[in-house]
């Protein structure tokens, strides 16, 4: 992420270095506070505005995806996979991805019935994992 961001002409300042490392090595989607506190721990000095700034930057290029958890809430994920497909539990916020055969006929089909180029998508379903049934 880091040397591609360098590449595309962006600020890689250490708070910014700090963030694209705690999204790098995530291994569950993360909400901006959690990004704030893992990042702090790497450097101090890393302000919640830098960590918005980079996540909304990060997204725009394709290196992180949002992930909506409800009640206006957002956690973002490292994309290491294009399609974003996710169950969002209710109850805890526990997001799982999911894998979704037959979306690209659909995507397609849409397309074509619409005259829309789909440039990106977002399927989530919501409700209560086995957890909080």
């Amino acid at each position: 992420m880091a040397a591609e961001l360098r590449a595309n002409g962006h600020k890689l300042t250490p708070q910014r270095l700090a963030v694209v490392r705690v999204l790098r090595e995530a291994t569950e989607h993360l909400t901006p506070l959690q990004v704030l506190e893992r990042a702090r721990g790497i450097r101090s000095g890393v302000g919640l505005t830098t960590v918005y700034r980079t996540l909304d930057l990060l997204s725009e290029l394709g290196f992180v995806r949002r992930v909506h958890l409800g009640g206006g809430c957002q956690a973002y994920a490292p994309v290491r996979q294009r399609a974003g497909h996710h169950l969002v539990c209710q109850g805890c916020h526990h997001v799982v991805d999911f894998p979704c055969a037959g979306l690209t006929e659909l995507i397609e089909q849409t397309a074509r019935q619409t005259g829309f180029t789909v440039a990106s998508h977002l399927l989530e379903f919501e409700g209560l994992c086995p957890a909080c049934q």
